[in-house]
């Protein structure tokens, strides 16, 4: 077998067999297949595509080159959670410890920002003293204990995507919807949850920016789970805003807590519950509006922060020391009207230029950076109204970089929904 046949093959089109396809992914990790070589096959596989069969077979693959995780002595169901990325996407802050403090088991390995979007293991680490490195042992013990636990992603967890997402980072091969699944589910299944909830971001500041490659790429992962007996659900958000108003490390902490607490935005709410109550329904076997009363109960009565602060305890986080910068700028609108959009993406690539991002995974991050919004898209602005706060040390940004971000008009558009579609 040779990988310069395999490349040919998929650039004209054809069908690869999963003798094909194991010969280059574990080439690459042995280094038989060199850099140059992969990149030419993942762009190929950009531009044409593949079969089911192809990224199911590329999903088992790449989800036996490491470690798989056996959760077996955990007791109850399982739930794991997964985000394509998003900008101010602090879900997994709420949704965790709110599933927790119903019983519900939440085993999580998750990952951090690379690029515009921010990761959760980022955002935990902004909290002093948070350890998100655990042994196996530890892990399962924790979540039998006290039904959460999140840690970052293990060493040798689908090392064979590790590797391969390096390289289509750099090589502009990342927008690729078989790509995509093969990546999340050979993650998701070698981490060994029964249910796998997605959180699929979709709009200007996602990685999918429409609907229809928002609904071919859920019906991939679906068919996936099913293969693995995992039930796999996904729910397809907005994300031609930031959710929420915070965006940047200890500012989406504190915002998690304020949501916790029962003040919560609007739309980041909205994405918690229905993710929830469609776990909640499922295990408890009640209604979706029996569920999400049940969830607005752990809300209002403290019992959802109260397993946060557990959580942060349990694994040497101080809930009491969430450094967020003392410099602050506020920024005001030129114009009086109605925000008909505010960019997430330029919104994303500012916060990662005052420090919060970083351009590879060995950089240096601030913790306490970021932006707060004061106005939301379909909000009415008046001229010297402060749209916004800047968190910020010893970067800058220019105002005119931030006021392109907006789009203000007399007339208000149509709404943006934040809730697009379900697909399980």
């Amino acid at each position: 077998m040779d990988i310069i046949d395999i490349i040919n093959k998929k650039r004209l089109k054809q069908e690869l067999t999963r003798e094909e396809i194991s010969f280059a992914v574990n080439g690459y990790i042995d280094g038989t297949v060199k850099d140059y070589q992969m990149s030419s096959l993942l762009m190929a596989i950009v531009l044409n595509g593949m079969t089911d069969r192809e990224s199911i077979d590329l999903t088992d693959i790449m989800l036996h080159s490491g470690d798989v995780i056996d959760l077996s002595n955990i007791d109850g169901i399982i739930v794991d959670k997964h985000s394509t990325g998003g900008v101010g996407d602090k879900v997994t802050l709420v949704f965790a410890p709110l599933l927790a403090s119903l019983g519900i088991k939440i085993a999580k390995m998750s990952g951090r920002g690379l690029g515009h979007t921010g990761g959760t293991i980022d955002k935990l680490e902004s909290i002093e003293g948070f350890n998100t490195k655990l042994s196996q042992e530890e892990f399962i013990k924790q979540v039998n204990d006290i039904n959460i636990a999140i840690v970052s992603q293990s060493g040798n967890l689908v090392p064979a995507d590790k590797k391969i997402y390096a390289l289509r980072d750099v090589t502009g091969t990342v927008e690729s919807i078989p790509l995509i699944a093969s990546s999340i589910m050979s993650k998701k299944i070698a981490s060994g949850a029964d249910i796998i909830i997605i959180d699929l971001k979709v709009g200007s500041g996602a990685l999918i920016k429409n609907l229809e490659d928002a609904h071919e790429l859920s019906r991939i992962m679906v068919k996936i789970g099913e293969i693995y007996k995992k039930t796999v659900i996904c729910m397809l958000t907005n994300m031609d805003q930031p959710l929420g108003y915070a965006v940047g490390n200890s500012l989406e902490v504190q915002e998690s807590i304020n949501t916790l607490k029962g003040d919560g935005p609007s739309d980041l709410l909205e994405v918690v519950i229905s993710l929830c109550s469609i776990i909640v329904g499922a295990v408890k076997k009640i209604s979706n509006e029996e569920a999400k009363n049940l969830l607005f109960k752990q809300l209002n009565n403290g019992e959802a922060y109260n397993k946060f602060v557990e959580f942060v305890n349990r694994q040497g986080g101080d809930i009491n020391k969430i450094k967020i910068s003392d410099k602050v700028i506020y920024i005001k609108s030129e114009v009086s009207g109605y925000i008909n959009r505010i960019d997430a993406l330029k919104i994303g690539e500012i916060v990662k230029k005052l420090g919060a991002g970083r351009n590879t995974l060995d950089d240096e991050i601030d913790y306490g950076v970021g932006i707060v919004l004061s106005k939301k898209v379909g909000d009415y602005v008046e001229k010297d109204e402060e749209l916004l706060k800047v968190y910020m040390s010893d970067k800058d940004v220019s105002l005119n970089e931030i006021l392109d971000c907006y789009k203000i008009d007399k007339q208000l558009d149509k709404p943006i929904k934040t809730i697009l579609d379900i697909v399980n």
